[in-house]
């Protein structure tokens, strides 16, 4: 009797770089999600659809990731709630963060966005340094 083949849930990671903030483009969150379970690492995913402004998409992060109450709502409290927090609270396994459907209104335009972006990537640098593997996906509404 043969062992049925385990299907290699790492697969939608391969070939890519472990502290990377990259689109999602034709991976499936769902294939995200069960890769970081398979590997051990967080899962962190935030649907951003319903959001107009700034402060709308840090709420729902906030909210979506479980940030504490006193969150400042703000992208300097958005990369501490991302970084240093966790790091103190002791060893980590890795990160795959998903950011789906981030909105391209007046409200929050492509400077805003950017500013969203490169908090993830300072923050996949700051567990870059730690040899901690952190990758972000998203996707624009």
């Amino acid at each position: 009797m043969q062992t049925p083949l385990r299907k290699d849930l790492e697969t939608p990671l391969r070939g890519v770089r472990p502290n990377i903030v990259q689109s999602i483009r034709a991976f499936r969150v769902q294939d995200l999600q069960d890769a970081a379970t398979s590997i051990g690492h967080h899962f962190l995913y935030a649907n951003l659809a319903h959001a107009q402004t700034k402060q709308d998409v840090l709420d729902l992060i906030a909210t979506q990731f479980t940030f504490p109450a006193h969150f400042g709502k703000n992208f300097d409290a958005l990369y501490d709630c991302m970084t240093d927090p966790l790091h103190k609270s002791g060893p980590q396994p890795g990160f795959i963060v998903v950011l789906e459907q981030i909105p391209t209104t007046a409200k929050f335009d492509k400077e805003a966005r950017e500013q969203l972006l490169d908090i993830f990537r300072d923050a996949a640098d700051y567990w870059s340094d730690r040899k901690i593997p952190f990758r972000c996906f998203y996707s624009f509404l």
